[in-house]
């Protein structure tokens, strides 16, 4: 059963809210001139190496019977995103550089 134009339009609503939402809280709890507790600066610093950490995990997670198709490029991919990181110190240039290298693979080479 197809969704209506306003169940389709709450949907987004609620979904517009609730990002909304999640970005405005840290700055109604903690902007002014109130401290960040120590263990919310912990947290800024520690999370984003453990969330690449799942990632990876993640993603070298599903070599299904060993084929070189599935395991080369993301292997490769990951290859790539190291070694941006490792140049540059740039996430966001890491983990784009990475993905689009991987993704060319799987489109291109690695058919």
């Amino acid at each position: 059963m197809p969704l209506s134009n306003s169940q389709v339009i709450i949907m987004i609503a609620v979904a517009a809210i609730c990002t909304f939402a999640t970005r405005v809280i840290p700055f109604a709890l903690f902007g002014g001139k109130k401290e960040v507790p120590k263990f919310v600066k912990y947290l800024g610093n520690i999370l984003p190496t453990a969330i690449i950490g799942v990632l990876i995990i993640y993603c070298l997670s599903d070599f299904t019977g060993g084929e070189l198709n599935v395991i080369a490029p993301k292997l490769i991919g990951v290859a790539v995103t190291a070694a941006a990181h490792l140049w540059k110190r740039n996430t966001l240039l890491s983990i784009s550089a990475g993905t689009i290298s991987y993704m060319l693979l799987i489109h291109f080479v690695f058919v």
